[in-house]
This record gives structure tokens, C-alpha cells and sequence, in this order.
């Protein structure tokens, strides 16, 4: 049977959203807009097949091969692999049949835009990679355009772009789009949310006379306008200069045109009759384009960024569309599907369903891995593991959980990151106070964000009463017997740190699971250890702390006036019984004694910590390192980077980390920068401090701070110890886990071992049930009802008794699903993904509003004002560029430039942030700097006059503000 013919030539109404890899993303946006009945000029696409044919007869083996081992962030290098491969297309030949198809589909004037496969997709909208050529008139014009988009594949942009992205070169193919041409009176870009703050339902329209191109480019200063899109009103209008517009020329091609200087509306006049006088729209366009932007997020489910014309005739046309890659999605409460799909993750795809467009108003989402310090994205596993976590919180508050495996209602998560919904708590009489002072001490500036939201009658008090909380705090502290321990521990604090101690012995004793104990036993045994032990452990544990916090405030209280600002914070110098602290310390301990050993001093100075870790790994390295690594670990192994995540490896696992610090340690040459010099003269300052504030006071006053800051010392530093006993609690589970996966992985489902963790707790389960018959593992075991063994310490009652395992269905109800190891890989490949996410919101409210982004201040004396474009704070060094040719950025710099196109892309890859005098919101520099995460402000009036380089500037890409 002969082989199918691939097409050359596509319409648009023939154009699918299945057939991507055939005609790129561009044109198979266009063709869905097309059959959904969008107003798309009509035209067609030369698929993929085309380009393929041609790429062949180019010969880029080679230059694909030596891309795949170049670095992303060497960019001489990828620049000069894609020039090469640019000249290989340019001058590959056209067979005969592509050519005549190419010239047949020259039909009056025609806009030909390249639509590569990794393009406009809900990850990465590789806007302006590729090139686009207005207005060509004849079939050779167009045959040439159709050559010279095939080679923009290859630009320096497009190769930087793909290398940072983690997109094979090889991967990619181009098709291209041949599109009537819209002679527009009016034209520009509509992003369908607030890219800069996030808010959704908020149209965003840029627009300037002539053709669109001038609005995306950043040539001009358009006029700006944000629509609700509920409602239709107007809530901002912004008129820009629009001294230049693009125009199409008689024989082809365009020009640019510079137009009279207009007057512009200030913003105390948005919305007035006045300041519509210049404007390139009428209100009722902006009505027009609103509906429609609505229309097409509806089609999508998803924002999108879009492209549109109004002709001669005041049509209204839909050029492009494409996913908004830069928001960051709204945080969602139940499980992952087991079907995740591709776009899933990071992208706002689906959000037509969010909790912020339901019928119990707009929720407030504080981001707990930030507050934690992790800005990375946490595994599947690691996320379920905090939503058993969450069951066993609520449960010592005494509000029941309906399943105890999809967490509390509070837990949500969103780009691989954790948040809590924290809108019970902001409109509650004590949570509104206590929960931002418990923010002032770990994540001031989310405490700050929160504040300001206190005043929004979205979230006033509907919980008044003192009562409910009252009566709960007391009954934890009845249940756990704090006031005891805390007393116990003032009066006697080596009683606190034996309990500590003997804690931390037998967590290490009795978390392990049987050893003859099935894969469905041991992931049994994990989940009733996350959701009924681990967290009672922290009420009992914490009252000594706390006591010693509380002998500080009444210390305080007690001195008054009589202590100086910063004299407290001293007396917390050098603390002992720190668990933290006692790691450093036994980490440099272990340096000291590597360091006198010449064999071992010398390998640790002189070799990778990856290679370092190998031969501990195989038992190779010099005795003294190899059994003083190995004590360490014995210890603190338990511990890793973002350890709160039981999905990452322990340092037990991979010790690459630590052994770099431990080498890091040998190269510290000045004695008195030790650590534990630093620490021996903090703790000698702290006790002189007390000496000095107690004798200060004077008589019983002075006696009663001498006592209370000698308990502060004594207790303050169990501080660590909660935590340090929930990770301790997670690297045993992470071990059970791993013997699961390790099953899974001998018998199929999974690639290797820690796949597991790219599973949830469900769909592991359900792995183990689908093993083949005769192999199924033994009943699991499960944990008793019985909730008298709730909340007690492992080992000292009746914990497991026998039930099947569970199964679980598709979120169809039916049997279909992915199978583990699809699962796995396409979580593994969204977490690269979050991974190069580089801002992530403190606070996020339901409506894709981020708080922080929202406060706009009004600007001072030394600051500059311009649009805003991508949010963030940045200070750094300011580089003023006028021509990216040649121009050289170090790493964190700040580009301070007229205007961008794509040429400049390559320049963001090490900028710190933006500041541009051209250009809108949704212009191609801040497009490709909110995709990057770096701060920008754009529209800046004279910025490449009144900033130097070398200058120290703050660019805040949330108020619009950069400080010189």
C-alpha cells in the first residue's frame, strides 16, 4: 500500500489543532479561529513537510550536532552555530514541486509569518523568534519571503530562545503562513488578563494607526487602555505620542512613517470625554475588542495574547492568538488529574473552571514555598505529602477532613508550588492580626502585601467572635500539655533538651516500616505516618522554644527604654542547642581534620564535588575523608536543599552538595572567620550582653532579666527542632517510597526508582494495582479508624491492621488512563519548565490578581516614570545600550535602551532587568522580559539620556517607577 502524501499546502478551514507538527503553531491557531468562525483574513500555510525537504538538502547534521553540546549560556558559540545554519537555508535549492506550489499561493498582497512547531504554545510563545514580511506582492516575492522565514529558524534569537528553553534544535520545524493582508486603518495587540499584574477577565489593548507591526516591534508609543471585560467599562485609558506608524507601500513592502506629535490624556483624565480626543479608537472599538477577546478565551479556556486590524471599512479582523506564557496560574485545590495534560503546569490553560470564577467570591493564596525559602517547584509526591500533612493539622484543630489523602480545604497548589488559602483567616477577627505578625518574623514583605489587602471589602470580617479560636487554642493546649512542658522547661531546661534528644532517637528508630513489608504496606505505612504522626510531633516539641521567646518579650518589657535598639537581637548571638548550628559546626569540625590530613586536603581541594561524591559513594576516598563524611551523614544525612520536599534527594543519597561546602571550608585561610570562632564570640557577646542589660536594671528587675535572658539562651535555640524532626520524619518516608518505586521499577510501570515521585499517592496506588496477575503484591496494610491512636508517636500502640489496597479510576470514572511512566514524563518535563520560572507571587488572589504587583506609589524626585511591563524589583548597574550589535551585558546588569525588536533577545539572557523608552505593556521587550522574569519598565520618556552606564538604578516593574 503506497505511503499517504503529506501536503504541501493547507487552507486555513482545513487546518486543525491536532496538526501542530504539520503547520506549526501560528497556523494551527489561525485554522482553529477560522473553523470556530473568528474573523481571520483568510489564507494558508506551507506545512512542515516543505521545510523538511529543504532542511535536508542543507545538510544541518552537523551543525544540530554540535548545538546539542553547546551550553545554553555560551552564546558566542550558539550564535555562530546559527548562522551557519542559516546560510545552509538560504542557500539550500527549492524542489521544483515546493516552488510552484510557494508561487501558487501568491494571491495580491500577502503577509508570510513563519509558525514553527515550538511556537504560540501554552509554555513558551516564542514571540518574534521568527520573521514576518508584510505586504509582499508577486509569486518570486513571495517564494523569497517563504525562503527567508524557513532561514529566521536559525536567528540568534531563535537559537537562544530554543537553548534557554530546553528545546532541541533538532525538534523544531517550520511552516509558513501566507495570510491576506489587512490594509489597517488601526491596529495592535490585545492581551485578554493583565500580563503586569495578572488580574484575568481584564482586557489590556494596545493600539496605534497603520499596521499592527509598529505597536509589536516596540516602535512606538501606542495608546493604552484596560476594559473590564465583565462590564465593558473602561478603567484605563493612556494615549501615547504615535509619531510613527507603518504603512503599506503601492509595489510592496512597508514604511515608516513619522506622524505630527498628539496630545496625550494624563491619567487623572482616564475615562473622561476629554481625553478620548486623540485617541486612534473609539470606545465603542475598545467595547468591540473586549467582546471579542472575550470570545476567544472562552474558545481557548485559557488568556491569550492576540493580535488584531481594523481596516478602511471599520472591520474588525483576528490576526493571531496564543496562550499568555508569563501568567502565573491560579492555584487550584483539588489533586493532579492522572492525565496530566502537556500544557498543564505554569500556564493558565483551563482556568474557566478557577476558584476565583465561583459563586463564593474572590480568594486570597499566601505561596507557603516561598515563605519557606523554596522557589523551586515541589515533586507530585512531596505536594501530596503536604496534603496528608494538612489532614493531620486539621485534625489537631478539630475540623474534620473529608479525605485525609486530597488534604485540608486550605491546601492549593499552583506551578509546582504550595499555597494556602488564606481568605478564612484574613476575614476572621484574630487571623487578620495574628497571621501577618507571624508573617512579620519569617516573610515581612508578604505580611506587607497581606495588610493591604485589609481594607478591601472583598475580605472584611465576617468571622467577629474571639470565641471559636479561643476555645480551639485551648483545647490543643489541654490536649498537648504546653503550659506543662513550657513550665517544665523553665524550670528545668536540660529536661527540654533530654526530651529532644530522646525524640530524635526514636523518630530514627521507628519510622522504618517492617522489613518484610509489601510496596502497598510500606506506601500504607507512609501515608498513616503523614497524616496522623508527624504533625502532633510539633505541639510537643515547640512549647520549650516558645517559653524561651516569651522570657525574651518579658525581658524586654522588663528593661524598657533601658535597652537599646539591637541589644536584644544580641543576647540570640551564638545560640546553643540549635540543630542548625550544630551541623555547621560539626561540618567544619570534619574540615579541620581533612585539612590536616595532607592526602585528603589535597583530592577535596582538587576535584569535582560530583566526582568527590562517586568514589564516597564506592568507599574510595581517603580515609580520614571517607569515615569522617560518613559520621556526618550518619547524623545529617537526613538533610538536603529544599529538604521540605520528600521528593528530592537526601544528602545521605548525593552528598555533591555538602562535599562542595566542605571544600569550601578548606579554602577559608583567616582563622578568625571560623565558624566556630564566629560562634565562640557571638555566644561571649551574648553572655556579656546579658551581664550588661541585667546590671542596667539593677536590684529584682535587673535579677529577673539576668534570669530570663539565661532561659532565652537556654531555650531558643530548640527553635530548629520541629522542623528539623519533620525532615527527619520526610527522609524516612522518602526511603519507603523509594522502595516502592524501586518494586515498580523492577516490574515495569516505572523507568527506574525515583520516578515515584512524579506520581501522587493515588496513582502510585494505583500502579501497585494494576501489576500483572500472580504478582500482585499482598494485602495492604491499613491504618485502624480508631481515633485514640491519632496523633500518638510511632511505636507505642497498635498501628496497622489489615484492608485491601485501594484502586483508583480516571477523573472520567472510567479505566482509561496514562500509564506511569507518560505520568512521569511529562511531570518531569513540566517541572524543567517551572524550574526556569524566575518570579513566582507571595500572594496571589483568585482572579490571577498578584497584590504586590497592584500597589502603584506615586513617584518622587530622582525617579523615572513609564509603563509597567514586568513585575519585580531589581538594583543593579545600568547598562545603556543604543545598538545591541556588539553590545556586551554582565550578568545582572540593567539594560537601559530606546527600544527593542527581536535582535536584542540575546541580550536578556544575562540583563537584571529593562528599561525602555519605546514601547508598550505588550510590546516584544516586555513580552520576552516578563517570559525571562526580569523587572521592566517601558515608555520611559529621555531614559538612555538621564541614565550613564555604570550608574546604581531600582527598576520597579510593578509601579512603572525606575530610581536613579
Amino acid at each position: 500500500m503506497p505511503k499517504p502524501l503529506i501536503p504541501l499546502i493547507l487552507r486555513f478551514g482545513d487546518i486543525g489543532a491536532e496538526m501542530l507538527p504539520l503547520v506549526g503553531g501560528k497556523a494551527a491557531n489561525l485554522g482553529v479561529l477560522t473553523t470556530a468562525g473568528f474573523p481571520v483574513p483568510p489564507g494558508l500555510c506551507v506545512t512542515t513537510e516543505a521545510y523538511r525537504r529543504v532542511a535536508e538538502r542543507a545538510g544541518l547534521e552537523g551543525v544540530l550536532a554540535a548545538l546539542a553540546t553547546t551550553a545554553s549560556g555560551d552564546v558566542p558559540a550558539l550564535n555562530a552555530l546559527a548562522a551557519k545554519a542559516r546560510g545552509l537555508v538560504l542557500t539550500a535549492p527549492v524542489p521544483d514541486d515546493i516552488a510552484s506550489a510557494v508561487r501558487d499561493s501568491a494571491d495580491g498582497p500577502v503577509a508570510v509569518r513563519s509558525s514553527a512547531t515550538a511556537e504560540d504554545l501554552p509554555h513558551a510563545s516564542f514571540a518574534g523568534q521568527q520573521d514576518t514580511h508584510l505586504n509582499v506582492i508577486g509569486a518570486d516575492a513571495v517564494l523569497d519571503a517563504v525562503r527567508r522565514c524557513w532561514a529566521s529558524l536559525w536567528t540568534d534569537r531563535a537559537v537562544a530562545y530554543r537553548a534557554a528553553n530546553g528545546i532541541g534544535h533538532d525538534t523544531v520545524r517550520l511552516a509558513v503562513v501566507v495570510q491576506e493582508m489587512v490594509q489597517s486603518e488601526v491596529a495592535g495587540v490585545m492581551f485578554t488578563a493583565n500580563p503586569v499584574t495578572g488580574r484575568r477577565r481584564e482586557a489590556v489593548i494596545d493600539a496605534s494607526p497603520g499596521l499592527g507591526e509598529a505597536v509589536v516591534s516596540g516602535a512606538v508609543n501606542p495608546d493604552h487602555f484596560v476594559v473590564d471585560t465583565a462590564t465593558g467599562r473602561i478603567t484605563e485609558r493612556r494615549l501615547g505620542d504615535k509619531r510613527l506608524a507603518v504603512r503599506s507601500m503601492a509595489g510592496g513592502g512597508v514604511e515608516h512613517v513619522e506622524a505630527p506629535a498628539s496630545p496625550t490624556a494624563s491619567p487623572e483624565s482616564a475615562g473622561s470625554a476629554e481625553s478620548t480626543e486623540s485617541a486612534c479608537v473609539t470606545d465603542a472599538q475598545l467595547a468591540a475588542l473586549a467582546a471579542l477577546g472575550d470570545r476567544v478565551e472562552r474558545h481557548y479556556g485559557a488568556p491569550q495574547d492576540t493580535e488584531w486590524a481594523i481596516d478602511a471599512g471599520g472591520v474588525l479582523w483576528l490576526t493571531q492568538s496564543r496562550p499568555i506564557t508569563t501568567l502565573h496560574p491560579i492555584p487550584h485545590h483539588a489533586e493532579p488529574s492522572a492525565s496530566p495534560s502537556p500544557a498543564a503546569g505554569g500556564t493558565g490553560a483551563g482556568e474557566t473552571g478557577a476558584r476565583g470564577f465561583e459563586p463564593d467570591g474572590t480568594r486570597v493564596y499566601f505561596c507557603f514555598s516561598l515563605a519557606q525559602g523554596l522557589y523551586r517547584p515541589i515533586t507530585p509526591m512531596g505536594m501530596s505529602a503536604f496534603r496528608l500533612l494538612s489532614s493531620s493539622a486539621f485534625g489537631i484543630l478539630g475540623i474534620p477532613v473529608a479525605d485525609r489523602v486530597a488534604g485540608a480545604p486550605v491546601i492549593a497548589e499552583s506551578g509546582g508550588r504550595l499555597f494556602f488559602d488564606v481568605t478564612g483567616l484574613m476575614r476572621g477577627r484574630v487571623g487578620r492580626v495574628a497571621f501577618p505578625r507571624v508573617l512579620d518574623v519569617m516573610e515581612a514583605r508578604s505580611a506587607k502585601v497581606l495588610r493591604g489587602l485589609l481594607d478591601d471589602p472583598r475580605f472584611s470580617v465576617t468571622q467577629p467572635s474571639l470565641r471559636p479560636p479561643l476555645r480551639r487554642a485551648v483545647r490543643i493546649a489541654s490536649r498537648f500539655r504546653v503550659p506543662r512542658r513550657a513550665v517544665r522547661a523553665l524550670v528545668n531546661p536540660a529536661s527540654a533538651h533530654r526530651d529532644v534528644e530522646l525524640l530524635d532517637a526514636r523518630l530514627r528508630r521507628e519510622l522504618a516500616a517492617p522489613g518484610d513489608a509489601t510496596p502497598a504496606q510500606r506506601l500504607d505505612h507512609v501515608e498513616r505516618v503523614l497524616s496522623r504522626q508527624i504533625f502532633p510531633l510539633l505541639p510537643t516539641i515547640a512549647p520549650a522554644a516558645a517559653a524561651g521567646f516569651v522570657m525574651l518579650g518579658l525581658a524586654a518589657k522588663a528593661l524598657g527604654d533601658r535597652a537599646r535598639p539591637g541589644e536584644l537581637q544580641t543576647v540570640l548571638r551564638g545560640l546553643p542547642h540549635n540543630v542548625t548550628t550544630e551541623m555547621d559546626l560539626a561540618l567544619w569540625r570534619l574540615a579541620t581534620r581533612v585539612r590536616e590530613d595532607s592526602e585528603s586536603a589535597s583530592l577535596l581541594l582538587g576535584t569535582p564535588a560530583a566526582e568527590l561524591a562517586e568514589r564516597f559513594r564506592a568507599g574510595s576516598l581517603p580515609g580520614v575523608a571517607q569515615r569522617g563524611l560518613a559520621d556526618f551523614l550518619s547524623v545529617y544525612g537526613v538533610r538536603a536543599v529544599a529538604e521540605i520536599d520528600l521528593g528530592l534527594p537526601r544528602w545521605s543519597e548525593d552528598p555533591t552538595h555538602i562535599i562542595g561546602v566542605l571544600a569550601n571550608y578548606l579554602r577559608l585561610e583567616d582563622p578568625a572567620l571560623a565558624p566556630d570562632a564566629l560562634f565562640a564570640k557571638g555566644a561571649a557577646e551574648a553572655v556579656l550582653m546579658i551581664k550588661t542589660l541585667s546590671g542596667r536594671a539593677g536590684g529584682v528587675r535587673g535579677r529577673f532579666v539576668r534570669f530570663a535572658l539565661g532561659r532565652t539562651r537556654a531555650l531558643a535555640g530548640l527553635r530548629e527542632m520541629p522542623k528539623y524532626a519533620m525532615v527527619t520524619a520526610l527522609a524516612a518516608m522518602r526511603a519507603e517510597l523509594l522502595a516502592v518505586g524501586a518494586e515498580l521499577a523492577a516490574r515495569g510501570p516505572l523507568s527506574r526508582a525515583d520516578d515515584v515521585f512524579f506520581l501522587t499517592f493515588r496513582e502510585a496506588r494505583a500502579a501497585l494495582a494494576d501489576l500483572p496477575a500472580g504478582e500482585t503484591p499482598a494485602p495492604a496494610a491499613r491504618e485502624t479508624s480508631d481515633p485514640a491512636t491519632a496523633g500518638h508517636v510511632p511505636g507505642t500502640g497498635p498501628d496497622l491492621v489489615s484492608a485491601p489496597a485501594r484502586t483508583v479510576t480516571s477523573p472520567s470514572g472510567g479505566a482509561a488512563r496514562l500509564a506511569p511512566a507518560e505520568i512521569v514524563a511529562r511531570r518531569r518535563e513540566e517541572a524543567a519548565r517551572e524550574l526556569r520560572r524566575r518570579h513566582v507571587p507571595r500572594v496571589l488572589l483568585s482572579d490571577g490578581t498578584e497584590p504586590e504587583a497592584v500597589s502603584v506609589r506615586a513617584p518622587v524626585d530622582g525617579e523615572l516614570t513609564g509603563t509597567p511591563a514586568s513585575a519585580g524589583t531589581v538594583t543593579g548597574v545600568a547598562r545603556v545600550v543604543l545598538d545591541p550589535v556588539g553590545a556586551h551585558l554582565e550578568p545582572g546588569e540593567i539594560l537601559v535602551c530606546p527600544s527593542t525588536d527581536p535582535g536584542w533577545t540575546p541580550l536578556f539572557l544575562t540583563a537584571g532587568g529593562l528599561v525602555m523608552e519605546m514601547g508598550g505593556a505588550n510590546s516584544h521587550g516586555a513580552v520576552v522580559a516578563r517570559e525571562y522574569g526580569i523587572p521592566a519598565v517601558v515608555g520611559v520618556s529621555g531614559a538612555t539620556e538621564h541614565i550613564v552606564t555604570g550608574q546604581e538604578i531600582t527598576v520597579d516593574g510593578a509601579s512603572g517607577v525606575v530610581t536613579t
